[in-house]
Formats: structure tokens, sequence, C-alpha cells
């Protein structure tokens, strides 16, 4: 048998490839989850109960496991209410909070983590292409949510724990996430580009992301990577790459910011903010990718 891996968020769109993954390399999967009906009990998936917002977990999930898989988190991509914002940042700070507490107080060994956090820490800009070491941002909700969850990773760090930081872009699969919601309209011929469509869409197909993840535990790998393909386009180009391989046409002139704004509210930063970043330091570490190009990554899922 491989490595016994800890996953948190194993049920989301990552976690899911993540899991798929280990097993087939013959990982043993321990998950965490807040529902008790989900949890399983086989030889190489287990599953484990944790309640973050009442620091509860069950000790259990942490025998044997080298590593810790980071992936727990509300999904950003809904109104930013307050309640909403205190949600997401919530269930990213209490989640790494009880792992850190739980390892540091029963003296837990534990190896690495490997958390997901996003390319929503680097400020809205059309000409920057970020590399990990930028320096500076803004005070916007998304880049405070993005900075707090890597400095709880800080606690990891003071345990002696191998820690790894993967800021992840717009992830591609044909069932959930951003995809199918730019799908849908230009499918029923009312697709068109959002904003100004010159905004930097950084993107990854969720099969690389997922390796990026094990090849981080494999290659034992420290410090901040981004997880996003070698070419980010411009809205307006994959909205265009999109009617191609739909066979649909364009029809609607561009969808103004202001009216995005009033269909979003706050929540209309992640279609209009524009973050060209950099994969030259996860490549330069040997990961190399199954999906440089957005069209082969398009027509894999579609």
């Amino acid at each position: 048998m491989g490595q016994t891996v800890l996953i948190t968020g194993a049920t989301g769109l990552i976690g899911k490839v993540i899991v798929e993954q280990c097993l087939a390399k013959d990982f043993t999967v321990h998950f965490l989850t807040t529902v008790r009906s989900k949890i399983v009990s086989g030889s190489q998936l287990k599953g484990f109960y944790w309640d973050p917002q009442h620091h509860t977990i069950d000790p259990a999930c942490f025998e044997g496991v080298d590593a810790i898989i980071n992936l727990a988190g509300t999904t950003v991509a809904q109104r930013w209410t307050k309640s909403a914002k205190h949600h997401i940042l919530n269930s990213r700070i209490l989640t790494l909070r009880l792992l850190s507490d739980t390892i540091k107080n029963q003296n837990i060994q534990i190896k690495q983590i490997i958390s997901a956090s996003a390319i929503g820490i680097y400020p809205d800009s059309k000409v920057r292409y970020y590399e990990e070491d930028f320096q500076g941002t803004d005070a916007t909700f998304l880049r405070k949510v993005v900075h707090e969850w890597e400095d709880e990773l800080e606690s990891f760090k003071a345990l002696g724990i191998r820690t790894t930081i993967l800021r992840i872009g717009i992830v591609l699969d044909s069932l959930e996430g951003a995809l199918p919601k730019l799908i849908q309209p230009i499918k029923n011929f009312v697709g068109s580009s959002l904003g100004s469509g010159e905004q930097w869409q950084s993107w990854i197909h969720k099969d690389d992301l997922g390796r990026m993840f094990l090849f981080a535990l494999e290659h034992e790998l420290e410090g901040v990577y981004n997880a996003v393909a070698p070419n980010p386009v411009q809205q307006s180009e994959l909205t265009r790459i999109l009617s191609r391989i739909l066979k649909r046409p364009l029809l609607l002139p561009k969808v103004p910011e202001f009216v995005l704004f009033l269909l979003l509210g706050e929540m209309s930063a992640l279609v209009l903010e524009s973050q060209r970043v950099c994969a030259n330091k996860i490549q330069t570490a040997g990961f190399e990718f199954n999906y440089h190009e957005l069209i082969p990554a398009l027509e894999n899922l579609l």
C-alpha cells in the first residue's frame, strides 16, 4: 500500500478528483465529513466525523496519516451577504485551526499539509503577470479571505510540518464549478462576454489540479505555488472558444459591468477581476501539465 492521506473537503469538485487519483495509486484515504451518513469504512477509504464550528473531531482520523490535503471551505460563488461572508471565511479558518490544535494537543506526527488557496489573493490587474512572491494587496473581501486562510497555515509551520500552498485558478470541469455556468447561456444562444472581456482568466483542468496536489505530496514540495495552466486567456477569448466548440454563435453584445453588479452584487468580482498568473514555479519543480492550452482542455471535458 502507498501512503495514508487525510483529506478535508473530499466531496467537493477537487476533492473527488484527488480521492480517485489517490485510490488509483493505492493510497489509503481518510476523509473528514460533517455529515454522519457520509461516513464509510472500507479498507482503502475511511470517513471520520468532525464539526469545526464546535471544535469537534474524531482523532482516529489521524491514525497512520503521513499528510493532510486541505480543501475545506464554503464556495465563494454565492451572493456575498453578511452571513455568507462570515461562512466563507470561517469555513476556511476554523477547519485549519481545529486540525492544528488537535495535532499540537495530542502530539500527532504529520509530515506535510498541502492546502488549497486561491489566485484571488492577487489584485485585479490587466497588465501584471503574477508570480508567487508578489507582495502587496488591497482591502477587498476576497483578498482578505485568502490572506487570512494562508496566514492560518503558519500554525502548521510552527509545529515543524512541511507546509505547501496551492493557489488555485478557475477549475475546469464539465459538471461543476464555473464552466457549466459559462456553457449554459451559450448553448441557449444567449452567451456573451462578461464586462470588458479583457480580464485575464487563469484556469486549470481538474485532472491536472488533482495531479498537482499529489505531485506536491510525492516530491515533498514546500512553500507557495500557483495552481494554474501555463496559458491564461482573456474572458472574451474563453467565450469565443466555447462558442466554437459548442457550435453556437455569439449573438449578444458584452454584458456591461454594472449589469453584472446588479445581478451578482459584490460577488461580480469573481467574473470581472483580472488575474494573469504564472505557472513557471511548479513547472520548474518538475510538474508536467497534460493540458497546457485551453482548447484541448475544453475538448476533453466537453
